[in-house]
């Protein structure tokens, strides 16, 4: 058999040049057919040695060959998955370690929280072993996942939760060549968080977030995390607009249902404490400024009545309007919060001033009518007496009469007469007649009735000192007791 020179062919000339097929040995035929197969116009030349005229090529492409196929790297068509690894045998350990990426929002009027993580799942299954002679890990995105099995963890108390898929699916499985297995997604969960406003908005939440197997009981899969505390992992460019996130820490222990036994829960424990500043400036010093708003009235002369219940029904409106917006943003608790107490005794300390106003124009009024009857009293018994004398000389007493009817008034003394162009006077002349000391004493009475009128404003002077002084001790012992 005649051998073809020794020279270095192009794959063109291999495809056409059929002559020498019948003087090649039957590996040499496979490989050109191998050639024949990528379409003999591909950039590479054959090189045919002299030596045993030997065939040599670039390695093939191992996604193009059949028998690399996942399915049978992994024989995941020779397996049962819809079983648990090492099923009927102890149970399955299944390690856990979390990333929260970011917690996007605390919702105290419907008492959840909003947290995206990366939830990694780590165990064994021999089913999935292969030979490798690198030892290096095989890594799928989500399409394998359904079609071996994977652990069922779900989120206890989660009221919305979605894996991302944008692009395409957050879920990476990584399977190294001894059957272990890695297991990751992307995750967004909202969860109900217990939280008690008693202290609202000086309180501390916490809040957790938790993990269990929902149909493998403790005999069948043990859920622990992977590395103790050091298993969860935070962001620390995460923050929050109104709390201060103080730390994260995991716990374990088992849940048990009734009906269906005992399970492996774990959780993701984090406390949250609020920030005071917004509150402060929302609601706490709007408070604090109408209550003192209330107490300018008691500087206010008690006469101007529009003034002063203008004022008071104002600011009982605005601490009426606070008390709303603050119970408008609060779940509807049968308990009392720090914040309504604050606001319930501001409130009462200006419907306080308003009752005090009511208080000193309804005793001024009592007072001003005693006045007027004691003043009529007085104006009374300093009248002269007009017994036995006519009507004519009656009248006469307003100033116009001689000096013949004053000298005929018995028992009284003369008051200096009044000149006739000074009539605005007159009516003076007869204050000046005094009767005797019993009229004097009756006087003395009625002036010392009128001081007391006079001193009606004495209520705005004690509150003026009593309702700042008793809001003050009240804050000193809001603030001890809360902060």
């Amino acid at each position: 058999m005649t051998r073809p020179n020794c020279s270095v062919w192009s794959v063109n000339e291999l495809c056409y040049s059929t002559k020498y097929r019948s003087e090649l040995q039957p590996q040499q035929i496979i490989d050109i057919h191998s050639l024949l197969n990528t379409n003999c116009w591909l950039d590479f030349h054959v090189l045919w040695s002299c030596c045993g005229c030997t065939l040599t090529k670039k390695p093939p492409d191992v996604t193009k060959s059949r028998k690399l196929k996942t399915d049978h790297l992994l024989k995941v068509d020779d397996h049962d998955f819809t079983m648990r690894p090492a099923f009927g045998g102890p149970a399955i350990p299944v390690g856990v370690d979390v990333q929260v990426e970011s917690l996007d929002s605390i919702s105290e009027v419907d008492m959840d929280f909003t947290m995206t993580l990366y939830l990694r799942h780590y165990w064994k299954d021999e089913r999935l072993s292969f030979a490798s002679t690198t030892n290096k890990s095989m890594t799928f995105d989500g399409r394998l996942v359904k079609k071996i099995w994977v652990p069922d963890v779900f989120f206890v108390h989660s009221k919305r939760s979605f894996i991302h898929d944008t692009t395409t699916e957050n879920i990476m499985l990584r399977v190294y060549p001894d059957g272990h297995v890695l297991y990751s997604l992307r995750v967004t969960v909202t969860a109900a968080c217990n939280m008690d406003f008693s202290r609202f908005p000086l309180d501390s939440q916490t809040c957790s977030l938790e993990l269990e197997s929902y149909a493998y009981t403790d005999e069948d899969l043990m859920l622990y995390w992977k590395s103790g505390d050091e298993s969860l992992s935070t962001d620390d460019r995460i923050s929050l607009s109104q709390f201060l996130i103080q730390k994260f820490h995991t716990t374990s222990r088992l849940a048990f249902y009734s009906s269906t036994g005992w399970y492996n829960r774990l959780y993701i424990n984090f406390t949250l404490r609020r920030h005071i500043f917004f509150f402060l400036l929302q609601t706490y010093f709007p408070a604090t400024l109408m209550v003192m708003l209330s107490w300018v009235s008691f500087w206010i002369d008690r006469r101007a009545v529009p003034a002063r219940v203008s004022l008071g029904i104002t600011t009982v409106l605005t601490m009426s309007t606070i008390i709303t917006g603050v119970n408008a943003s609060m779940p509807r608790v049968s308990y009392i919060k720090a914040v309504d107490i604050y606001l319930w005794v501001s409130f009462v300390f200006v419907f306080l001033s308003v009752l005090e106003y009511a208080a000193v124009n309804y005793l001024s009024t009592v007072q001003d009518r005693r006045e007027r009857k004691i003043r009529d009293r007085v104006r009374e018994q300093s009248l002269p007496c007009t017994c036995g004398m006519s009507h004519t000389r009656t009248m006469m007493l307003d100033g116009t009469y001689s000096e013949a009817d004053t000298n005929s008034l018995a028992g009284y003394t003369e008051a200096p007469m009044v000149p006739e162009e000074e009539p605005e006077k007159h009516e003076h002349m007869v204050v000046h007649l005094s009767v005797s000391s019993e009229s004097t004493a009756t006087k003395k009475k009625g002036i010392r009735n009128f001081s007391i009128i006079q001193n009606t404003h004495v209520i705005d002077k004690y509150s003026r000192m009593i309702f700042p002084g008793s809001y003050i001790f009240f804050n000193l012992i809001y603030w001890s007791v809360y902060c």
